[in-house]
């Protein structure tokens, strides 16, 4: 028993990292067979054992919080994800238990996964009301100002017969063609805005220009994150290039629908039947479905589409099988995060070889020390990869992998990169072994695992590493915490990490809300290569490359003004505009943004409506704690850790004296 909750409770805490990473902070920290895998053995862990179950369970909920500026949105219906299965054995398993469930013959309807964002049409009388993203499966993100850009998405539904209300799922997608001219179109973003550069400079500086281009217009990763990026993106405040490369993302759109939730009394009796009345309706069906009788039939439409999968206009992320008859989806019935009457079939990632340049490690908000795979470029999957996570050095040692390698990459999920080994037969004698370092590579302190026990090495510098401090800075803009645009990756590596002055402005993240314009004018950074990270050169004279990211030289007329010290520039007067207004942020926004171990945006919002004050959740017990829905034992004991460190209540104490506003609107 004390192993199994052992066990739980390590499988609980990595999948709420995961999901804080994935849905706080657009990161992608594991792959999905991995994450599959953690749920899949946690929720065989409180099947034999249910009183392990706690209520801050991850297999208790959908996991995707609304984290974003867009307002929150309820759904009528709870908008549920899927259970995965990655083998025909298990499809087969699935489609007999399914089918003993209903006590009779079940008609199977097949359909592809689509790789893209799933959202929620609500129509009230045929007229769309609201548009909204999944979120936590009870409250999305309110995304109606731009789905009614998206091509497919109707504001007045076509034909008769519309239910008083009826909500639509949905998933919005890029076609692969359009994903590659988007991303020609990023590469021209990114010339154009160097020649604007050239036009308005008298100095011009072609690598600072470059570099500044490609952090506005990078290459896109993926369909899907284009996707997701161009529907929750505030195309309003964007102008010039910004607004060009935003529009098109979105003109990019399209989407099929795939099902309803909310709709009282569905005139027709399946789910294929439900595609050609939306059809009927104006919204678009996938036209890449099939109905069958036989469990032979949903292997077939499988495996032709495992053979034909760019095929198609989309990028795939799977199959979907679900019983056809609506009544049978009632007396399936669903668990807290998917329904019982549907599936979802991944195939096998695509493989290719690389070479293993290098093996770094780096240091994240956390601590922890990660070696990761530097490859020679390689496209898997539709993008080109050229970096993997190795996670530890006992990963390293069991892949048995070498510098040097050719090694075998995929992408997991068709979305993570992974190195999966070594291409032996290939080796010439020149690879060498790859040496954990016994210090941070950011600080020097020792490395050594947080606890007994644990394999990961993590820099216990917590307060002070540059690296923990420059993850916990961006960790703080990000979307899901106090969702500040001014303050992304590169800002805070200048506002951390900066070459000059030798004292960072923040030498800890208590300093961010009293920035002034004085302390950054004076930051220097070193120009890196977006590619490799290594420090860009100066061909003519052999000196790095600086950038001065928050300083503008004088105008001419400022010059005949007496004006002649460098000015703040307009990123270093957004910045502290953008703190300046951070400060009256939602109580659950800075929950998130203090970095608290497993607190992501749906246990902060529980939090802040409970307690209403930091103050006053410092203060609770750690039952207390516990007892407030969506927390738990686990986060609770987080809670009380981090208000027992001295320099985190100086956090507290500098933010609130700052002007930030650390309690909820309406409590005192």
């Amino acid at each position: 028993m004390e192993q199994a909750r052992d066990e739980a409770r390590g499988l609980t805490e990595r999948i709420l990292q995961a999901r804080d990473a994935y849905y706080g902070r657009d990161a992608e920290v594991v792959d999905d067979a991995t994450y599959d895998g953690w749920m899949h053995r946690l929720e065989a862990i409180e099947r034999l054992f249910p009183e392990l179950q706690g209520q801050d369970s991850p297999t208790l909920s959908v996991g995707a919080a609304q984290t974003t500026q867009f307002a929150p949105v309820a759904h009528a219906e709870r908008m549920l994800s899927l259970d995965n299965v990655f083998s025909l054995d298990e499809l087969r398993e699935w489609c007999v238990k399914a089918q003993d469930g209903a006590g009779r013959a079940v008609r199977w309807l097949t359909e592809l996964k689509i790789d893209g964002l799933a959202i929620s049409l609500r129509y009230e009388n045929g007229v769309l009301a609201s548009a909204a993203t999944r979120g936590d499966g009870r409250i999305g993100e309110d995304i109606t100002f731009n789905a009614v850009h998206v091509a497919g998405i109707p504001q007045r539904l076509t034909g008769t017969g519309h239910p008083p209300l009826v909500e639509v799922r949905a998933e919005v997608f890029i076609p692969v063609r359009a994903f590659t001219e988007l991303n020609a179109l990023q590469a021209d973003m990114r010339d154009r805005a160097v020649e604007e550069s050239r036009a308005r400079s008298r100095v011009f500086d072609e690598a600072r220009a470059r570099v500044s281009a490609e952090r506005r217009f990078p290459a896109l990763a993926n369909p899907r994150n284009a996707a997701s990026g161009g529907l929750r993106q505030q195309l309003d405040k964007k102008e010039g290039l910004e607004y060009v490369a935003g529009k098109a993302r979105l003109d990019s759109l399209r989407l099929f629908v795939h099902g309803i939730g909310a709709w009282e009394h569905p005139p027709v009796d399946s789910q294929s039947e439900i595609y050609g009345l939306l059809s009927e309706w104006g919204l678009p069906t996938s036209p890449y479905f099939r109905t069958t009788d036989s469990i032979d039939g949903v292997r077939e439409f499988v495996e032709y589409y495992g053979a034909h999968r760019h095929d198609v206009e989309h990028e795939l992320d799977g199959i979907v099988v679900k019983v056809d008859e609506l009544a049978l989806h009632d007396e399936l019935g669903a668990t807290s995060r998917a329904p019982r009457w549907a599936i979802a079939y991944k195939y096998p990632p695509e493989q290719v070889n690389t070479k293993l340049l290098d093996i770094v490690v780096s240091v994240g908000r956390t601590g922890r020390a990660t070696p990761f795979a530097v490859m020679a470029p390689a496209r898997v999957a539709g993008s080109v990869v050229r970096q993997a996570t190795l996670h530890n050095q006992d990963v390293v040692r069991a892949k048995g992998v070498l510098i040097g390698d050719t090694v075998v990459v995929r992408k997991a999920g068709d979305v993570i990169p992974e190195v999966l080994g070594p291409v032996v037969e290939l080796r010439d004698g020149t690879e060498r072994e790859f040496v954990m370092p016994a210090e941070c590579p950011e600080c020097g302190w020792p490395l050594a695992p947080a606890k007994e026990g644990d394999i990961d090495l993590r820099c216990p510098n917590t307060r002070a590493c540059p690296a923990q401090v420059r993850g916990r800075v961006e960790h703080i803009g990000s979307r899901g915490a106090l969702d500040i645009e001014a303050l992304g990756e590169v800002t805070a590596a200048a506002l951390t990490q900066p070459l000059n002055p030798v004292v960072p402005p923040l030498e800890t993240e208590a300093g961010l809300f009293e920035l002034t314009l004085d302390q950054l004018v004076p930051i220097e950074v070193v120009v890196r290569d977006s590619e490799t990270g290594a420090p860009r050169v100066d061909e003519k004279t052999g000196e790095r490359v600086l950038r001065a990211p928050f300083r503008r030289n004088p105008t001419a007329a400022e010059k005949k003004q007496g004006l002649t010290a460098p000015q703040p520039s307009a990123q270093a007067i957004t910045l502290i505009d953008e703190l300046e207004k951070a400060k009256t942020k939602e109580l659950w926004r800075f929950l998130v943004a203090l970095n608290i171990r497993h607190v992501g945006p749906v246990a902060a919002r529980a939090l802040a409506q409970w307690f209403g004050s930091v103050e006053a959740i410092r203060a609770a017990s750690r039952e207390e704690l516990a007892a407030v829905e969506g927390v738990g034992d686990i986060i609770a004991g987080a809670l009380i850790d981090w208000f027992e460190v001295d320099w985190h209540r100086e956090i507290l104490e500098r933010w609130q004296a700052a002007g930030a506003q650390l309690t909820a609107t309406g409590h005192a």
